[in-house]
């Protein structure tokens, strides 16, 4: 493990204190402040990660995969945004479908198009009998295969404002494809996901890999976002904050890139 990604936190309860030693760069600070807060953040999603904290909730009957800071900051994009239509790549079981249509009822959107190599028949039937079934389309095969692609495209009118997810295979090089692919759908205003950036922290945890350090969906974003500037890679703005914090606890690092509302990469609100 490389020095510089050594960490040493040092917490003491009764000075109320915690010290942070990264590199022999040492910093002390209050146990209960915004630093320490970022700090043990930082740590408790990395070991969270490990232990798949992750793969404990549900929503609605079917087990949904994500950290559940994520699904609320992303409810908190789709709320402001109302699409007509979300795609997601990767599907598993079924529980980020159901948790979109879910949003997409309330808010008067009209389908959630699910894209994954192949379902297991059991969460295929259990997604296709689920209450929010009418709200669901699901296209099977390589999420990049062009015909794949189309098929998708097909799903989606004119009109249709557009948001994508991408929550499929995490590779650098997949991610990259899948950008290119399926940018072109995104409304002005809204985004396209690329999850998991997380993976690039994950390099000194017992389940992760030091290959994920430049092989993840963070550095597919970034990529993307140098050769298409008109997409500003970005953490969307929080629709309320009364603390003093402005990082989010997530496993989306570097996953956002908006299509700026002129098409010109230039800041603006949503239209």
């Amino acid at each position: 493990m490389a020095g510089e990604r050594l960490v040493k936190l040092t917490i003491d309860t009764d000075a109320g204190t915690i010290s942070r030693d990264a590199g022999g760069a040492a910093q002390t600070v209050s146990l209960y402040g915004a630093d320490a807060f970022e700090w043990l953040s930082e740590q408790w999603v990395k070991v969270g990660w490990n232990c798949m904290y992750y793969q404990t909730f549900t929503w609605l009957g079917r087990p949904i995969i994500q950290l559940p800071e994520d699904l609320l900051r992303v409810q908190e994009v789709i709320y402001r945004l109302k699409p007509d239509v979300i795609v997601e790549t990767g599907v598993a079981y079924g529980g980020s479908l159901v948790f979109y249509a879910s949003l997409l009822k309330l808010s008067g959107g009209r389908r959630v198009i699910g894209v994954d190599l192949g379902l297991h028949d059991l969460h295929r039937e259990a997604i296709a009998q689920h209450e929010l079934a009418p709200f669901v389309v699901v296209v099977e095969g390589n999420s990049v295969d062009p015909a794949v692609v189309e098929s998708v495209r097909a799903q989606i009118q004119a009109t249709d404002r557009v948001m994508v997810v991408l929550d499929s295979c995490h590779s650098k090089d997949h991610v990259a494809a899948e950008l290119e692919a399926y940018h072109p759908f995104v409304s002005r205003g809204s985004y396209i996901v690329a999850t998991d950036g997380i993976m690039r922290d994950l390099v000194d945890v017992p389940g992760g890999s030091p290959l994920w350090l430049t092989d993840n969906p963070a550095a597919a974003a970034e990529e993307f976002a140098q050769r298409h500037p008109e997409f500003v890679l970005e953490q969307p703005p929080w629709l309320y904050n009364g603390s003093g914090l402005d990082k989010a606890v997530t496993y989306w690092r570097n996953a956002w890139l908006r299509l700026s509302s002129d098409g010109q990469g230039t800041p603006g609100d949503f239209r």
